[in-house]
C-alpha cells in the first residue's frame, strides 16, 4: 500500500500545481481514475472542468482528446468511421476522438440522446462497434463528462442508463477568495500546465488499478453499503432508487479512499465520505417532492444518518 499511496499522492500533488484549493475535488477525480470508472462534473463555466482533466492527462503521461457536444454532432463523429481504401480496395477504421486514454466531453447535455447513447458501450465495455468491427479503446481509460446545472435551455438531460455508467458525480465550486488570487498569481506570465511533468508511466497506473481489487472489505462493511442502497430506495420521497451499480461503485471507490488513507482494509469512515458522490446521480425524486426542496443528495444524506455504523474489522482479524 505504501507505494500505492506514494503514487496516489504524486498524481495529486501534480495536478494541484493546476487545480488550487480543490483537494477534495482532486482527490475525487484521482479514485474514479484508479477504480477504472468515469467521472462527471457538474458545475458552471469557467471553474477549472477541463484544465482537471487535461492536469491529469500530463500527470499520468496519457492521451488526451477533447470532444465539444453540440445538436449536430453525430454518434461517427465520436466513434469514427470506416472509409473505403482503393490502394487496398478495403474497408480501414478511422478512429474517432473517443479512442483516447482521457477524453473529456465537455457539455454531455447538449448533444442529442442520439449522440449521447454513443458513448454507452466505451464506457461499459471499453471498446466501440462500427460496422459490426469492435475496436477496444487504450488502457487506462478514462471519460471525463460536464455539464452545466444552471442553464437547460436547448440541453437534452442525461437519461437514467447514461447517468448510471458514470461512476460518480462531482462538484469544483468557486475558489476562495486566496485562492482566486493565486491562481492569478500562477498565470501572469503562462499558465502551470504548461510546464507540468509527468509523474507516472501509464503501465504502473494500470497495475495500480489492478492492485485497489485487492484491498480487503468486511462483509459488515459489505452489508452496510448494500443497506445504504436499499434505504435510497425505500425512501418515501424516491421514485427510482440507486441501482446496484451503485452499491458496486461505492464498493470500489471506498477501496481506492482507503489505499490513499495508506490502510489495506475499509473503514465505514470510506463509506459515508463517497456515498453522496457515488450514489446521488442514481437517484431520482418524485416531482411531487422536487418543489420541497428534497433532492437526491439529501435522500443519500438520509440514508447514511438513519443507519447504525458497523465495525470495522482488519484483514484476518479473528474473533477471541
Amino acid at each position: 500500500m505504501d507505494r500505492g499511496k506514494e503514487i496516489a499522492e504524486n498524481i495529486i500533488a501534480n495536478v494541484e500545481k493546476v487545480i488550487i484549493g480543490k483537494r477534495e475535488a482532486v482527490e475525487m477525480a484521482i479514485i474514479a481514475l484508479l477504480c477504472q470508472g468515469h467521472l462527471l462534473i457538474e458545475d458552471v463555466p469557467g471553474v477549472g472542468k477541463t484544465t482537471l482533466a487535461k492536469s491529469i492527462s500530463k500527470s499520468i503521461g496519457c492521451s488526451f482528446k477533447r470532444i465539444q457536444f453540440t445538436p449536430d454532432l453525430l454518434p461517427s463523429d465520436i466513434t469514427g468511421v470506416s472509409i473505403y481504401n482503393q490502394k487496398v480496395s478495403d474497408f480501414e477504421y478511422r478512429p474517432g476522438p473517443i479512442i483516447a486514454q482521457i477524453v473529456l466531453v465537455d457539455e454531455i447535455n447538449r448533444a442529442t440522446p442520439k449522440t449521447q447513447s454513443a458513448l454507452l458501450e466505451c464506457m461499459e465495455e471499453g471498446q466501440v462497434t462500427v460496422d459490426g468491427v469492435t475496436h477496444p479503446v487504450p488502457r487506462p481509460f478514462l471519460v471525463m463528462a460536464t455539464q452545466n446545472p444552471l442553464e437547460f435551455e436547448g440541453t437534452f438531460p442525461l437519461p437514467e442508463a447514461q447517468l448510471d455508467r458514470f461512476l460518480m458525480l462531482i462538484s469544483l465550486g468557486y475558489p476562495s477568495a486566496a485562492d482566486e488570487i493565486t491562481i492569478m498569481d500562477r498565470q501572469q506570465l503562462s499558465h502551470p500546465i504548461e510546464n507540468l511533468e509527468q509523474v507516472i508511466e501509464a503501465n504502473e497506473l494500470v497495475r495500480l488499478q489492478e492492485s485497489i481489487k485487492d484491498i480487503y472489505v468486511d462483509p459488515l462493511v459489505k452489508q452496510y453499503i448494500v443497506s445504504i442502497v436499499e434505504a435510497t430506495r425505500n425512501h418515501p420521497a424516491v421514485f427510482l432508487g440507486a441501482s446496484p451499480r451503485g452499491s458496486l461503485a461505492l464498493f470500489r471507490t471506498s477501496q481506492a479512499r482507503a489505499m490513499l488513507n495508506d490502510r489495506d482494509f475499509v473503514l465505514p469512515d470510506d463509506i459515508k465520505a463517497l456515498a453522496v458522490s457515488t450514489l446521488a446521480h442514481r437517484v431520482i425524486v418524485n416531482p411531487s417532492e422536487r418543489v420541497k426542496d428534497i433532492t437526491s443528495r439529501r435522500v443519500v444524506e438520509d440514508a447514511v444518518d438513519s443507519l447504525p455504523v458497523p465495525g470495522a474489522r482488519a484483514r484476518g482479524w479473528i474473533a477471541g
